[in-house]
């Protein structure tokens, strides 16, 4: 019981079931927290009647209605401390990563690093059916964040990551300011500012087959404004 994998839902009907399915039947012995922020096509539902068959290893926290990834996230790795687990995963529904990855970001961090990302923009990952534009908005948006706050991380905004207990609990969690993509950029950030080790891990993403995207304007133009944001508390150790 040292490994869990914090998947937060919001209208994942087509894919829970499966993706449940795939990490549980990973050789590593993941468990999974699905963080469902009250999806009214019945995600909820179809997780609760799963874990009959997976007790110990499926747990569910319903909250009501959406409440943004970052506070989800959050949500997460504070009940992953709770109940001290020791290599805390974040990971989308729609298999956009690939569980197998799962023991390749686990490896990393057994081998040294304090957070490990699964990368598009590290030698040998790529992204796989996304429009151009998407690929020009999700590039851009690595480049402009390492111009402006110097992290040496090619995939700042991933949101598959392995985090080690222990920068979860240096990192002040009640002062994570960002709920969008711009919170995945935070937590690299601050990580990085507290003098953890970042090491990037190649994956292959893939768009969603199922479901539809969650991604807005708002949540492109919360992380263009929140990495200037970021040098502040960058100054303050992060802390």
């Amino acid at each position: 019981m040292d490994k869990l994998v914090i998947i937060p839902t919001y209208n994942e009907k087509e894919n829970i079931e499966k993706i449940i399915a795939k990490v549980l039947s990973l050789a590593g012995g993941f468990h999974i927290l699905i963080v469902d922020d009250g999806s009214p096509d019945g995600t909820g539902d179809i997780v609760k009647a799963l874990q009959t068959q997976h007790k110990g290893r499926l747990h569910i926290v319903e909250r009501k209605g959406k409440l943004g990834l970052g506070t989800a996230y959050i949500f997460g790795f504070t009940w992953a401390l709770q109940h001290d687990y020791e290599y805390i995963f974040e990971m989308d529904a729609d298999f956009s990563h690939n569980p197998d990855d799962l023991e390749r970001l686990h490896a990393a961090c057994a081998k040294g690093a304090d957070v490990a990302v699964g990368s598009r923009y590290t030698n040998g990952g790529k992204v796989v059916n996304w429009p151009w534009d998407r690929k020009l908005i999700s590039r851009g948006g690595a480049l402009y964040t390492k111009l402006i706050t110097f992290m040496p991380v090619q995939d700042p905004t991933a949101g598959f990551v392995c985090y080690r207990s222990k920068v979860l609990r240096t990192i002040p969690l009640d002062k994570v300011k960002f709920i969008g993509y711009a919170f995945q950029i935070e937590m690299k950030y601050r990580a990085w500012k507290l003098g953890f080790k970042i090491a990037e891990v190649p994956i292959t993403f893939q768009d969603r087959k199922e479901g539809s995207s969650k991604m807005s304007n708002n949540i492109v133009k919360e992380a263009m404004y929140g990495v200037w944001k970021m040098k502040k508390f960058g100054k303050e150790r992060a802390q």
